[in-house]
């Protein structure tokens, strides 16, 4: 008699249109969660093609994923880089300029402005090799975001110059550090790609945690005329480095560059006079104007107070580098972590290397367009630009309370 009354309950039961749909949902809702968690953990594993394709619609850029990103942006970007010629023909000099440029100077200002951006292209290829082979495995989004790996800032410090000074060396004993983060290539952001705006700029930085600085190096902002109003407007607090040498070993340097380059440029003793026989400098001449270097300061004291900039001699950075970083890292607020431990002199190259590089456990010395032997300059023509930079110099002292020893 139980029997007869169950069985009839349960065939009911699973007949009724209402409990089959029921059971059809809950079957369907168990396969979604089951497919949602399978896509979660498929995603996971390409945290560029989810997160950098949304920042690129944010800001406007090419970015969509990690792949994409170390081959068209990248691409991109050091077609920006290379879109704008230097600002540095615009710099006031004391001395009478000619009010029409020779064709040797011009052919000389195209030439070195090719160097450049071609020492740029080299030096960007050389630090994607080098994080290629140190970089260690992308952690996922998910593992990104619980562990805390930082976020791109805009830089709280920046190297302003000086060309052929010594900053490429003096950025990567810096990167030593585990409280600095920098870029490896020079962004000319508040010189050549200003236009791109605060946002294109913070993209190229590097991600840092909480205490971390970041920081860049783009050797001519130092003359740049319009680059202290900019970094001013960014931000007031930003610090400010700048390694100086010796102006006139710095322009035979300058020139040895270029030379390296384009080996049917002009003499260094012709391009330096106006005419060599009044020995007249000529200051239109990019190598000699960098090397005023009290005229440019003039314009970043404008923005600047000079407890905010710290200057680092560039001899100094050869014959003492473990001296001059602890400088620099007291005017971080750093501790004092790069020592003389982290540095051996090559012999062979003239200036000291990393023991250990970053992320690497081999010793490292900068590239081959580092330390070129300078061709032989006429005597008299040497010392007719150290009478000509002289008063600058003590100029240059005076401002900074500092004695470099150039003359």
């Amino acid at each position: 008699m139980e029997y007869s009354l169950v069985c009839p309950n349960l065939y009911a039961f699973w007949s009724s249109p209402v409990k089959k749909k029921l059971i059809l949902l809950s079957i369907m809702f168990l396969i979604w969660v089951y497919m949602l968690y399978s896509c979660v953990g498929y995603c996971s594993t390409m945290p560029s093609l989810v997160v950098d394709s949304y920042r690129g619609k944010e800001t406007g850029s090419a970015v969509v994923g990690k792949r994409t990103e170390t081959s068209s942006s990248r691409s991109d970007l050091v077609s920006r880089l290379l879109s704008k010629p230097q600002p540095w023909e615009d710099i006031e000099s004391d001395y009478e300029e000619p009010s029409i440029r020779t064709a040797a100077s011009r052919d000389l200002l195209n030439n070195e402005l090719e160097t450049d951006r071609t020492d740029d292209w080299d030096e960007m290829r050389a630090h994607q090799q080098q994080q290629q082979q140190q970089r260690p495995p992308e952690p996922s989004a998910m593992s990104s975001f619980s562990n805390g790996s930082g976020s791109k800032k805009l830089p709280q410090a920046i190297i302003i110059g000086v060309k052929k000074g010594g900053t490429r060396a003096l950025l990567e004993f810096l990167r030593v550090h585990p409280d600095i983060r920098a870029v490896g290539a020079e962004p000319h952001f508040f010189d050549r790609n200003y236009d791109n705006g605060l946002e294109w700029y913070r993209e190229l930085m590097p991600k840092t945690l909480e205490g971390q600085i970041t920081m860049e190096k783009t050797p001519s902002y130092f003359v740049t005329r319009e680059a202290p109003a900019r970094i001013s407007a960014m931000s007031r607090d930003t610090k400010l480095i700048v390694v100086v040498r010796d102006p006139v070993t710095r322009a035979i340097s300058d020139y040895t560059q270029t030379l390296s380059k384009k080996p049917d440029i002009p003499s260094f003793e012709s391009l330096t006079f106006k005419n060599r026989t009044t020995g007249l400098i000529d200051t239109s001449w990019s190598a000699i104007q960098i090397g005023i270097y009290a005229k440019h300061l003039d314009n970043w004291l404008q923005y600047f107070p000079m407890d905010q900039i710290l200057f680092v001699s560039g001899e100094r950075l050869i014959s003492d580098p473990a001296g001059e970083l602890g400088r620099v890292q007291d005017f971080l607020g750093l501790k004092r972590i790069i020592t003389d431990k982290h540095f051996y002199f090559n012999q062979t190259k003239g200036f000291p290397c990393l023991k250990k590089a970053e992320g690497s456990s081999k010793p490292h010395c900068l590239g081959k367009t580092k330390g070129r032997t300078h061709p032989n300059i006429d005597p008299e023509v040497v010392q007719r630009l150290r009478d000509f930079y002289r008063p600058f110099n003590m100029k240059f002292y005076q401002m900074t309370g500092h004695n470099f020893g150039w003359d």
